[in-house]
């Protein structure tokens, strides 16, 4: 009764933005039928046109606290004193601490008292409208509240500026861990004393410091976090943040193993007392109001202590939120996106992403795959681990009794339509794959190759014959993350040589006609840049290209299955990288890091 009731309000406040312009008929009726399909969901039209139709945020929830009577503060226009931000910092610390937290996840500002009405706190939020957040707000104790509308990254800056509540928990650890010592003995290969081990992550508060660090990660945006043991006893925490890695934290004075024993600790199918063999699994947390998964990986590695088993720990941060499930947000190019949307259309063939590990594969092809999902369909994933829960599809489960290939043969009798492969990983799961495409169904695989032609070769290696290559892919899509430039700080570069985007395959002309720009970093980015964006090259299946892969026999003409493919319209992966250098969304660095010679 409740979803439905959220529909009828939505609804209203989709014709009214519709009276505003600030959206159209199109978009209102996309997002209800979003909305309509899922079973469960209680997200409201604003998100789901923000966050699956590409809609500018403040645009909508301005225009929506405009409708409902809200006033809007503009936070660039007002000055933080040090005043201003202790009576702030008080109110936070009038709550206790569970509900100072829900004020600062659900980006509620305490601003100011009113002049007029007396006892009247003004809040600021980026969403006045949400009566959940007005609940929250009257925790605070004042007779009267008035919420007022502010924009979101404005509201958040002011919150983080004068109540920070990250790295809190690296101060306490750093208080505590100058009294814990390193405890090691002198003789061969180590013993590991569980008691001894259990004593020191007692002591030395760990479990803030990883529980600390999983949350600091998604509040940054962090992909992964590497956790390495160092010389003497101290471990390092890096954080990849837009496929950078970055120191974020030092831990001395503390075991290693001591670090790898909390995270197994908290780690789902991962052995605490194995320390010679690799280990994958998960931890689940719910952060910021929102449920989240991690993939933890642990590996042992050599030391120059040679009696020591050290592992090294990476975590993956698989964040729901960030699926894309809308495929102009994925930054296909013009014919890119044509001819990717035709070879997801069809009723069967291959659609192959390749690229390196990290490079939004699995990204693009969730994307691809919400496209085609509907009730009239059964949709089949094998993936080894699963990352991302996808509505509508059924994911098979590896584990002990079915392992990643015998899930693959389970698929042929399971009445499939549509099934994703995640990785072609040998000739075995190739031939299904292939085989699966060349019987009337549409197949989504990975593959690891340098670009789109490549991934040919790579089948033909595995020992597929050129004719079931030729007749059962539609299309092979390549694709890279590269950097973007923070649009804050960026400036024109003046002296870039020419020789550098000549070296990029830029014209004279294109060069006369470019405006090449540089970074060079604020507090708001990381070193200049700021956010990751694709770039793509597709080769799409013509019945040429089957033709010269059909004739090419024993020797796989990638050149020639190229320059077809360019003839077509298509881009190459430096191709691309150029038009987004044209467009000022990154710098010729970056491209020329991201891609190889044509």
């Amino acid at each position: 009764m409740a979803v439905k009731e959220d529909i009828k309000r939505g609804t209203r406040s989709g014709e009214l933005l519709i009276d505003s312009g600030v959206i159209d008929q199109d978009l209102l009726d996309k997002a209800i039928l979003i909305q309509l399909a899922e079973t469960g969901s209680h997200r409201k039209l604003g998100e789901i046109l923000i966050e699956d139709l590409n809609c500018d945020r403040h645009e909508i929830y301005r225009e929506l606290a405009r409708i409902y009577a809200f006033s809007e503060v503009d936070l660039e226009r007002e000055e933080l004193t040090d005043q201003r931000s202790q009576w702030i910092k008080n109110i936070y610390e009038s709550v206790d601490k569970e509900h100072r937290d829900k004020l600062i996840n659900n980006n509620i500002l305490p601003f100011r008292l009113d002049g007029k009405e007396k006892n009247t706190l003004l809040i600021l939020t980026d969403d006045p409208t949400d009566r959940e957040r007005f609940k929250i707000a009257q925790k605070i104790g004042f007779r009267r509240l008035e919420l007022a509308y502010a924009r979101k990254e404005l509201v958040k800056k002011w919150i983080e500026t004068i109540y920070p509540t990250t790295n809190e928990f690296l101060r306490i650890i750093e208080e505590v861990s100058g009294t814990v010592e390193n405890l090691d003995d002198g003789g061969g290969e180590e013993c590991v004393d569980e008691d001894v081990l259990d004593q020191e992550i007692n002591q030395s508060l760990l479990t803030n410091l990883i529980e600390g660090c999983l949350v600091e990660a998604v509040r940054r945006g962090v992909s992964d976090i590497h956790i390495v043991p160092g010389a003497g006893g101290s471990s390092d925490f890096l954080f990849r943040v837009d496929g950078k890695l970055e120191k974020w934290h030092t831990q001395d004075s503390i075991k290693p193993e001591a670090i790898s024993a909390v995270v197994k600790d908290r780690s789902r199918n991962v052995d605490r007392f194995e320390r010679e063999a690799a280990q994958d699994g998960f931890i689940q947390r719910n952060i910021d109001g929102h449920l989240l998964r991690f993939r933890v990986s642990i590996v042992p590695i050599v030391a120059a202590e040679y009696r020591r088993k050290l592992e090294s720990i990476v975590i993956r941060v698989l964040d729901d939120r960030k699926v894309i499930t809308d495929l102009g947000k994925l930054g296909l190019q013009k014919q890119s996106r044509k001819d990717f949307e035709k070879a997801i259309s069809k009723p069967q063939g291959m659609v192959i992403l390749t690229g390196p590990t990290g490079s939004g594969k699995s990204t693009t092809l969730i994307a691809a795959l919400h496209q085609v999902i509907s009730p009239e369909v059964n949709v089949l994933t094998v993936e080894d681990p699963v990352e991302y829960m996808i509505r509508g599809a059924r994911q098979l489960k590896i584990g002990y009794n079915l392992d990643f290939e015998g899930a693959i043969r389970a698929i042929l009798r399971h009445d499939p339509d549509i099934v994703m492969v995640g990785e072609m990983r040998d000739k075995q799961t190739a031939d299904i794959a292939i085989k699966l495409a060349n019987t009337g169904h549409l197949t989504f695989s990975t593959l690891h190759t340098n670009d789109a032609p490549a991934a040919i070769s790579r089948l033909f290696k595995m020992g597929v014959e050129p004719f079931l290559i030729s007749y059962a892919i539609n299309i092979v899509v390549a694709q890279r993350l590269i950097r973007t430039l923070c649009t804050e700080c960026r400036t024109i570069d003046t002296d870039l040589s020419i020789e550098v985007p000549l070296g990029l395959g830029f014209t004279e002309k294109e060069i006369e006609d470019t405006m090449f720009y540089k970074a060079v970093g604020c507090d708001k980015c990381n070193y200049g840049y700021k956010g990751r964006a694709a770039i793509h090259e597709t080769l799409f299946f013509t019945k040429k290209i089957r033709r010269l892969i059909l004739e090419s026999g024993s020797d796989i003409d990638e050149d020639a299955v190229r320059k077809e493919s360019v003839k077509n319209g298509s881009l190459t992966l430096r191709m691309s990288g150029r038009e987004r250098i044209k467009s000022g969304v990154t710098t010729c660095e970056e491209i020329a890091f991201a891609t190889i010679e044509d």
